[in-house]
């Protein structure tokens, strides 16, 4: 990679967060290019310039250079993961990563897009509450119970991986939607291990720079 990356950000996707934390993570330098994809006059994902892009219009998309754009949060985690060797994300076992992949793809696929802002825009405003809640904690139970067998200090072992970099964004979107976290100890330990940690820290929704003025200890949804 010559020069610095270009990070189609916006503040609070999970997905865009998760990216953000591998970069953090392993010290690559990047400029952020907003995209507010809530706003009221069309969101700011659905111009054709952004569509050149991303095709599918969502966040993240990561610029390499004048002739390289990756999508999907997971392909480009896999990318920084193979392109800096430094804080590997990824153990050199195969069996390990494949644990550290399948939770990845519990959170990613199994969760995430479930209670994504689409879908909720579909099952309407009375039921969206409800809906991310439920489908949140049934996807929270299986991951519990994976971590009863993974985790050390963190997701897998005793080492940041990929899995906390899914698992952290997730957490997040659960308390905005009132899950009952009391019911997932595993989840919340490794929530509370991470949440001073610098790299963290830094990629938090409320440290970025499209971050409104919100109610930051509000009982609210702030997921997407």
């Amino acid at each position: 990679m010559t020069g610095k990356p270009t990070l189609y950000s916006y503040w609070r996707s999970s997905a865009t967060w998760r990216v953000r934390l591998a970069l953090n993570l392993k010290g690559i330098e990047y400029d952020v290019k907003t995209l507010d994809i809530l706003k009221k006059e069309g969101g700011e994902n659905l111009t054709e310039e952004y569509k050149a892009i991303s095709p599918r219009q969502f966040v993240p998309a990561l610029v390499i250079n004048e002739e390289t754009t990756l999508i999907e949060s997971m392909a480009i985690l896999e990318y920084l993961e193979e392109s800096y060797p430094q804080a590997k994300l990824l153990p050199s076992d195969l069996i390990t990563r494949a644990k550290i992949r399948g939770i990845c793809s519990l959170i990613v696929s199994g969760i995430q897009p479930l209670q994504n802002v689409g879908i909720l825009k579909s099952v309407g405003e009375e039921k969206k509450i409800e809906w991310a809640r439920t489908w949140i904690t049934k996807g929270f139970q299986a991951v519990e119970k994976v971590l009863e067998s993974t985790s050390g200090k963190y997701c897998v072992g005793d080492e940041i991986t990929l899995a906390d970099c899914c698992l952290i964004p997730q957490t997040f979107n659960a308390r905005g939607y009132l899950v009952d976290m009391t019911q997932f100890p595993n989840i919340v330990r490794i929530d509370n291990e991470l949440k001073d940690h610098p790299a963290f820290k830094a990629a938090h929704p409320f440290s970025q720079p499209d971050c409104p003025d919100v109610d930051r200890t509000a009982e609210k949804a702030f997921s997407i």
